[in-house]
Order: C-alpha cells, then structure tokens, then sequence
C-alpha cells in the first residue's frame, strides 16, 4: 500500500486535505441517488446527516488506523525484512513465499516493490527473481482481509487504549512502536464498526438496496473498485471496506469478488505513481506488477461463479439465518477466502512463466540510450523509503557509492590532466565535480528527511556517519576542481 494519503501528519497537510475531498466525493456518490429518492418521499424518514458523517468519521478512522499500522510495522521490521528479501530470493518459488512473508509483515506491497527495485539496480536480484517477489506480495495483502473478515470490533477500543498508554507512557523506541502499531489496528477495527452503525438503517432503504444488486455485475463491481482504490492509494483498505460493508448484508458474495477484482487492478495505479522519475528498473517492476494483476483479473472473468460456488462450499454457513441477517454471517468470511484464493491461484498459474514476463517486460521498457542518462540525477534515493528509515538509510549508502564512483575517476583522471592535458580535459574534470555538488546536495536533503523520522540510537549513529563520509567526497570533488584543475591550466599558460 502505497502511503499517499498521509495521516499521520498534521490536519494542515496537504494529503489530509485531499483526503477529505475524496471522501465526500465517495459519501456524495453512494447517498447521492439515496439523497435524491428521499427528497422526493417523505414516506422514508432517514437521518441523511448523521448516517453521513458517522460514515465519513469511520472511514477516516479506518484509514488512519490502517496507515499508522503500517507505518509503524515498517518501522519496526523495515531492517530485518530487507535482510529476508535479499537472503531468500535465489529462486522464483522462495521470491514469491518471501514476497508474501515480507508484505503480509509491513502490510505494504510498495515497499516490497521499492526494496526488489533496489536489490535489482544493485545486482543483488534479476529481474526474473524480483517477479516471483512482486507476485507473491500480492498474497500477502489478502492477510489484511482476513483479519477484518474476524469480527474482534469489540475488542478495538481496548487495543486503542493500550497501544496508546504503549505510545505515550514509555521512553523506548521499540514499544512506542510497537504501540503506534496495536494503536493503528484497534482504529481499524473501531473505524469499521462506526461504518458498519452507521450503514444499519440502509437496510430497509430500496433504492440503495437496488444500488447494491448492481454491483454483481462484475464489469460495474470492478470498474467502481478499481476508481476508489485508485484514489486511496490501498488494495487492503477497498477489500476493507467491502468486508463492513457484507457484514450488513448489503453486499453479495458475487458483488464483494467483483469489489475484490476491482481493488487489485486499482492498486496498479499505486505501482505506476511509484514508478514516475525512477529508474528503468523500476518501471519495469511496476509494469509487471500492472500485467499480472490485469491478466489475473482476466483469466478469473471466465470462472467468476465457479470460484464464488467454491467458496461458497467451503466457508462457514449459517443456514438457520434468513435473508439479509444470513448475508451478514456468512459473506464478510467468504469475501476474504475468496480474496485470498484468487492470489494465491494467480500466483500458482503466472510465476512459471517469469522468465517469459520478464523478457517481455525488458522489450516493452527497454534501457535508456547512454547519452541520455542524467549522471548528477540520484540513481538511489526514494522519498516511498522514508517512513522506514533502516531502508532509506540503505538507499543513502548505495548513493554514496554513486558519488564516490565520480570522485574516484576524477582521482585517476587528474594527475595525467596536471601532467599532460589541455584545458578542454581539466574542464571536464572540473564539470564532473557540479555533479558531485548536486548530488551532495540530494543527499543532504534526503539524509534532513530522514533525521525527522523517530530513529533508533544506531540509526542515528549511521545518518552521522553517511553524513561525513558524503561531506568528504565533497571536500575532495572541491579540491580537485578548485587547486588542482587549477595547477593544470598554471602549467599549460606556463609552457
């Protein structure tokens, strides 16, 4: 899940003001035809106003317990994760458990996606390794489902409550984190049942009863997902959503796979946003990630009421209930199993062809010619890192290396330049120290970005340290440009 919508910043942040946009866009287009039929009949007497903002609060809750959750279990296995990818992706089969391990951990199939485009540029991982890797993080975001698909609403408020005493009350970095972590989820879970409140009288209401047969239709069921999960930047939150949404019994189990379709094609959009200004490798990463999740949907069109038959057969049933009432046991369980399936089977079907995506995917993003590569432009540096400083801090030390590329050759260059060169050489060798500045500069900024996140004593001890060495490089860059450059053209006026 890509963070975009960033919560956990001040209500004067941008994000925060785009996401209440987006949300009384949503609240407009679901009551709007609601709106509309009770203005016409005062036969239905509903309080619009009250259902709406407990709707519009409860998915604001949500969707700030869902960031904050992944926020902080990025923050607390962001190094041990990274550690796991990069140590169990010798083949496509171990990259696609991993993958799945990995974002079920941190809830995050971006961050999965931006540390397989690090280790692909770094040439820890091919790019056939990184495709079992990004398939697999698709299973685990269906891990996301199957804990809301649990009704433990009772219990939301408790863990609020003792994720926020962990929060505030102790002075060790792990345990405020692992409280912001149990804080996060206790507001998914108390965002859903205000939701799942404030829905209960809709279901006496016709028309939106009427809205909601629509949605079984899958093209209008995916379509409709596809649009809002591309506008809340998360997968996990729309199947979210629809889960509360079956648990009133306003959605059948063959809308809720339609939903669920539907997220998986929105997510793309995340994958594609990521993948803007970023190496070619992360293009191609994110266009795998678009072509399987699209081919998937496909292939499963053919099959929708079999797989629906299916999970039908196998999830728990409560056939003592009647109508709407029976909708709400069963289908929240099977709209998960059904999510969880439908990963899992695509995963099974496309990783035997990595090979084949992979070299399709080189042919449709293919390297930039070499003249066209910006060289002072951060190969490394990643703003999606920041949230999980042990990784960010990993990219930084990876542009360093950058850097210290450039200054090196300006070393081996200069000497023969002071010696024998003219001054269209030294010239050169000066230009190569700009890049060094403006890369110097990057990662200056980049490194300030990271010293506002919470570190820990460690990660605080390696940013001092990445700082100094690129200030060393600079010095020497400088140095280069400013006495040496200079002692070559001295000799050159000199004869």
């Amino acid at each position: 899940m890509r963070a975009v919508l960033k919560l956990c910043y001040p209500l004067h942040n941008s994000n925060n003001k785009l996401l209440l946009i987006i949300i009384g866009v949503l609240c407009g287009a679901v009551f709007a035809p609601a709106l509309a039929a009770a203005a016409s009949s005062s036969a239905n007497e509903m309080h619009w106003w009250d259902m709406g903002m407990k709707l519009c609060g409860g998915l604001a809750l949500f969707l700030f317990g869902m960031e904050q959750m992944a926020d902080a279990l990025k923050a607390v296995a962001g190094e041990r994760m990274k550690t796991i990818l990069a140590t169990l992706t010798k083949n496509r089969f171990m990259g696609a458990i991993t993958g799945a391990f990995v974002t079920a951990i941190i809830q995050s199939s971006s961050v999965t996606t931006v540390l397989v485009v690090g280790f692909i540029t770094a040439g820890l991982m091919s790019m056939s390794q990184s495709i079992g890797v990004i398939m697999g993080a698709n299973i685990g975001t269906t891990i996301t489902a199957q804990i809301v698909a649990f009704k433990v609403t009772k219990a939301a408020l408790l863990m609020v409550a003792v994720g926020f005493s962990m929060m505030f009350l102790s002075h060790k970095v792990k345990i405020k984190q692992y409280g912001a972590m149990l804080m996060g989820l206790g507001l998914v879970f108390f965002g859903m049942s205000v939701m799942s409140d404030a829905m209960k009288p809709l279901r006496t209401y016709q028309p939106f009863l009427d809205l909601m047969v629509q949605m079984e239709a899958p093209a209008i069921g995916i379509l409709i997902a596809a649009g809002f999960t591309a506008l809340i930047q998360s997968s996990s939150a729309t199947t979210g959503i629809v889960i509360v949404m079956a648990s009133q019994g306003f959605i059948s189990l063959p809308a809720g796979i339609a939903l669920a379709f539907g997220a998986n094609v929105g997510t793309c959009v995340t994958a594609l946003l990521a993948s803007i200004g970023k190496p070619r490798e992360a293009l191609r990463a994110a266009t795998v990630h678009v072509l399987f999740n699209i081919l998937g949907v496909l292939v499963w069109l053919g099959f929708f009421t079999h797989l629906a038959n299916f999970v039908s057969w196998f999830s728990p049933s409560h056939p003592e209930l009647m109508g709407t009432h029976r909708l709400a046991a069963e289908t929240p369980r099977q709209i998960a199993n059904a999510h969880t399936i439908f990963n899992i089977a695509n995963t099974f079907i496309f990783i035997g062809f990595a090979g084949q995506f992979a070299r399709f995917v080189e042919w449709l993003v293919p390297d930039k010619p070499i003249e066209e590569v910006i060289f002072a432009k951060p190969k490394y540096l990643d703003n999606e890192l920041l949230e999980t400083p042990s990784l960010a801090l990993g990219r930084v030390r990876l542009e360093i290396g950058h850097v210290g590329g450039l200054v090196k050759d300006m070393l081996e260059d200069i000497m023969p330049a002071i010696l024998s060169g003219n001054h269209s050489v030294l010239s050169e060798i000066a230009e190569m120290d700009d890049k060094v500045d403006a890369l110097h500069g990057q990662i200056v900024i980049y490194l300030g970005k990271i010293s506002q996140k919470t570190l820990t004593e460690p990660q605080t001890k390696e940013l001092l340290g990445l700082m100094d060495a690129v200030n060393d490089l600079e010095n020497i860059g400088d140095i280069i440009e400013t006495d040496l450059v200079y002692l070559g053209n001295q000799r050159i006026e000199a004869g």
